[in-house]
């Protein structure tokens, strides 16, 4: 009697085995993969994607089971992936919805998306000043039951106007006496955002006062929704990665890395790119005017990199601790006077720092094997004497380009570290061949 040795089953896709693979796998590969989980992980994966994906996941399930995943979402999630569709889509979306969600995203998408009104929720818990403690859980209990909230973090304190007057966590309002009323245990002095206000400031509302929830109010106090952390830690995302891709001196990307046609790829770098070497041509322009110098000194030629290229870094170490600072509303327009007289006490004390190494380099290289010529101490404390200006000006030019461009009204992150660089190889090159005619004089010039 035989028996059939039993295979092991193997397991199936998981939803992180699915999440790690994503960004790489096409869209059929995506559907397919996502058949594959539970309802239970289908539905927590779903809910963890960002709105592109959910979007495009979406467009390509029938057309019969697209409702069920649409009223899967929160109002402004439901928000986010309708303005992630082309314009004409969006009514078929929007109709996949209960009515009541549905005039609440129609609401939702009347704001600007970088806006607290497009970010807010408008499920949110409230009650009336004049409940009893009793009584107000007891209707938190009952709109809980109802899906009405989709999230609770603070019950907001209301008039029948929906003004707000105040604000009680959960803890206070389950700590007090049953018989006590809600006035008398809430806090009437509450943070709160306009529908308008930017993202921005909105984020550094919840990291200034460590809060895990914002109500958004209109131009008479009225309760709009609320804004969560959740939101606000995607918005922080999305700016850091703007501000970076722009300090990196390109266009901004929208979408992630590999989702990123090549072609639209290339516009978003070739601008910038096209705009950096025409800076760069000036560059060539500054040597053919100092070519009588480099004719007569070619030994000056081997040194033009160093110099260049140390003005660049630090300008671009500069502009990228003003930008992060700016980001951070660590320094305003105000403080640029206190912030160039700090970078030029440091362009100061880093360019005579280098300076030393590039003259130890040049004694010590000539001692080793003469390659300066009898005049090297001159060229070397040309070398030293340049580094200290370029560096000085690199460092103070990229820490008061961010202010410029943010008096302009153009985004400090503009001032990204190639053009930096671009600008300090100029005037570098300047700064250079004015110390090495100064040094020189006589000499080898």
């Amino acid at each position: 009697m035989t028996t059939q040795e039993e295979v092991p089953e193997e397991p199936g896709l998981s939803a992180d085995d699915l999440r790690d693979a994503w960004p790489v796998l096409s869209v059929d590969d995506r559907m397919q993969g996502f058949r594959m989980l539970s309802q239970a992980e289908a539905e927590d994966f779903f809910l963890s994607m960002p709105a592109r994906d959910q979007a495009e996941l979406l467009n390509v399930l029938p057309v019969h089971s697209r409702r069920s995943w649409m009223r899967l979402l929160a109002p402004d999630d439901a928000a986010d992936l309708v303005q992630q569709v082309p314009f004409e889509m969006r009514e078929g979306l929007l109709g996949l919805l209960d009515l009541p969600t549905r005039k609440e995203v129609r609401a939702l998408l009347a704001y600007a998306e970088d806006a607290a009104g497009g970010l807010m929720n408008p499920r949110y818990a409230r009650v009336r000043p004049d409940m009893t403690v009793d009584e107000a859980i007891a209707y938190l209990k009952k709109q809980a039951r109802e899906k009405v909230l989709e999230t609770i973090y603070y019950v907001y304190v209301l008039d029948e106007q929906q003004h707000l007057l105040g604000v009680v966590s959960f803890r206070e309002l389950f700590a007090a006496p049953t018989n006590t009323k809600v006035r008398d245990v809430m806090q009437e002095q509450v943070v709160c955002v306009h529908a308008d206000q930017d993202q921005e400031s909105v984020s550094r509302l919840f990291a200034d006062h460590d809060l895990i929830a914002i109500p958004v109010v209109d131009a008479e106090n009225r309760v709009q929704g609320i804004v969560t952390l959740d939101d606000i830690v995607d918005v922080v995302q999305e700016e850091a990665t703007e501000d970076i891709q722009k300090i990196g001196g390109m266009e901004a990307l929208d979408a992630p890395y590999l989702s990123v046609e090549l072609w639209s790829m290339v516009k978003k770098r070739g601008g910038w790119l096209a705009a950096l070497f025409l800076g760069e041509m000036l560059t060539a322009s500054a040597m053919a005017y100092f070519e009588d110098e480099i004719a007569k000194a070619v030994v000056l030629a081997l040194f033009v990199p160093l110099i260049i290229s140390s003005g660049g870094n630090s300008g671009s170490q500069a502009t990228t601790l003003v930008i992060r600072a700016m980001a951070l509303d660590e320094v305003r327009l105000r403080d640029w006077w206190r912030v160039a007289r700090r970078e030029l006490a440091a362009g100061v004390t880093l360019g005579f720092f280098l300076g030393c190494i590039g003259f130890a380099r040049i004694v010590l290289w000539q001692m080793v094997r003469p390659l300066y010529g009898p005049q090297y101490l001159r060229i070397a404390f040309t070398v030293w004497g340049s580094l200290i200006g370029v560096v000085l000006f690199g460092t103070v030019a990229g820490s008061l380009l961010p202010f410029i461009l943010k008096k302009l009204g153009f985004d400090p992150a503009s001032a990204s570290a190639p053009f930096v660089a671009t600008l300090v190889d100029v005037t570098g090159l300047v700064i250079y061949f004015t110390v090495a005619s100064i040094i020189l004089r006589g000499t080898l010039l």
